[in-house]
């Protein structure tokens, strides 16, 4: 009796030709996918009156909003909203390309086949011979490559966006500066200038000198970014996670508060307190 588990060289052979070539349809379908988006965005762009107005400046506050969209969508661990979230963004990226090949600057083509060299170029230990011993000097080498590859009287911080939101740009900060070795030498040391902060902090909240005062309150929040970085915490995704929570807690404070028949300012401050930690109770549960 033939061994249930046995395969002859022939229905190996037939299930390997299977699998690659259901990959290769799988990427042809792709292709196709993106192709039929290019050919939609050449028509909205002649038909749809919208379409034909928008402009690089018109859709520049739009496709912002799209990336928060997808930041939450991620915070929220929803594949669903990620996949439309991604899906609007890539509208975006195929609109600007199509605007920068009707004023013959570049297309899509130009964009990817840019994208391709760049990620080919400063993966050297992946694309050449270079050897690295982990994400760290990944890291540093994509920066020095990077300004190399800027040319000559670039400096470090340049690719730091201007327009980026304050708490982003710390972090982003802090992340161009340790790709070029400036970094603490462990992280625990960070918590000592944490403390440094807070002190000098306290002495002009003390003194009540308002400039100061907000001056190293900006020292310490900088200094706080720098310790989420050293323990591999977004400091945006931990802020906004506890502003989440912060809503959902006072959302049931007021809604339990009117369920009562009163409003939040006829509460004392022990009444709500009450209320509040029963969210925080629930939340736990």
């Amino acid at each position: 009796m033939q061994n249930k588990y046995f395969f002859d060289t022939e229905s190996i052979l037939k299930c390997i030709f299977v699998n690659i070539n259901r990959a290769v349809m799988n990427k042809k379908e792709k292709m196709e996918a993106f192709g039929k988006l290019l050919s939609i965005m050449d028509e909205l762009r002649e038909k749809c009156p919208w379409d034909r107005e928008q402009t690089n400046e018109s859709l520049r506050k739009l496709s912002i909003e799209e990336v928060y969209e997808l930041g939450d969508a991620i915070l929220e661990d929803n594949p669903q909203e990620i996949k439309k979230e991604l899906g609007d963004i890539l509208l975006h990226i195929v609109f600007f390309a199509k605007i920068g090949e009707e004023k013959g600057q570049f297309d899509v083509g130009d964009v990817i086949n840019s994208l391709i060299d760049k990620l080919i170029y400063r993966h050297p230990h992946v694309f050449g011979t270079t050897e690295v011993d982990g994400s760290d000097q990944v890291i540093r080498n994509w920066e020095s490559l990077k300004l190399k590859e800027k040319g000559r009287g670039k400096r470090v911080l340049e690719g730091v966006p201007m327009a980026l939101p304050a708490l982003i740009k710390a972090n982003r900060i802090q992340e161009k500066v340790r790709g070029v070795g400036f970094d603490w030498e462990y992280k625990e040391q960070v918590w000592g200038k944490v403390r440094e902060e807070l002190g000098e902090l306290e002495v002009e909240v003390k003194a009540g000198r308002l400039k100061e005062m907000e001056d190293e309150f900006g020292d310490v929040l900088f200094s706080i970014v720098n310790a989420a970085r050293l323990y591999a915490i977004d400091p945006e995704s931990a802020l906004e996670r506890t502003n989440q929570k912060f809503i959902r807690r006072f959302n049931y404070l007021e809604e339990n508060t009117l369920l009562k028949g009163k409003s939040l300012h006829d509460m004392t401050l022990e009444e709500m307190d009450v209320l509040w930690n029963e969210a925080k109770k629930l939340e736990r549960t």
